[in-house]
């Protein structure tokens, strides 16, 4: 008989994991810009969460917790962000509809309009725009206030509407 090398998985763990892992990693794409550092990210919060899930279980909200576990561990990250190749500053011409190079190219735009935010507008714009968060359940994940909220995401938004890449989304730019 051989024996395992890992414990077994705790209860509800693998079930969780496999019912919101893909909204967990949209939101730690969202935030990251980059998917294989969106795998690394949600891989580290739910590394963290299996040593405590029976504590974070019996809490009643696993996806609040790991959500705030998600936007922390993300925060505490720019120490060690990787400062290599930078994407072009501006995407090529979209074709027409069902255009697949065209849509990879806008959401492109949107992932380094988002990089160019602070950490904090960031987490906010993901939370309460992707995540569809009211203002005080956003404060409550990112451990701020409500006012804060906010005042960030106004900030955020209108960095967002003067932002060179989002320039190819405003109406005036649309030839009909």
């Amino acid at each position: 008989m051989t024996e395992s090398r890992h414990p077994p998985s705790p209860e509800g763990f693998a079930e969780f994991v496999a019912a919101r892992s893909g909204a967990l990693l949209r939101s730690a794409w969202l935030l990251t810009g980059d998917a294989g550092r969106a795998e690394d990210l949600l891989q580290t919060v739910l590394a963290t969460a299996w040593r405590r899930w029976p504590r974070i279980a019996r809490g009643g909200h696993p996806e609040a917790y790991l959500r705030r576990a998600l936007f922390t561990t993300y925060a505490s990250w720019w120490r060690r962000r990787w400062r290599g190749e930078i994407p072009a500053a501006r995407t090529p011409e979209g074709g027409g509809p069902g255009d697949l190079a065209g849509e990879s190219a806008d959401r492109d735009a949107v992932r380094r309009a988002l990089a160019r935010l602070t950490r904090q507008q960031r987490a906010i714009v993901v939370l309460r725009y992707a995540e569809d968060l009211s203002v005080e359940r956003t404060a409550e994940v990112l451990g701020c206030s409500a006012d804060t909220v906010k005042v960030q995401s106004s900030r955020a938004l209108r960095r967002l509407r003067t932002d060179p890449d989002l320039r190819l989304f405003t109406k005036e730019e649309v030839v009909p």
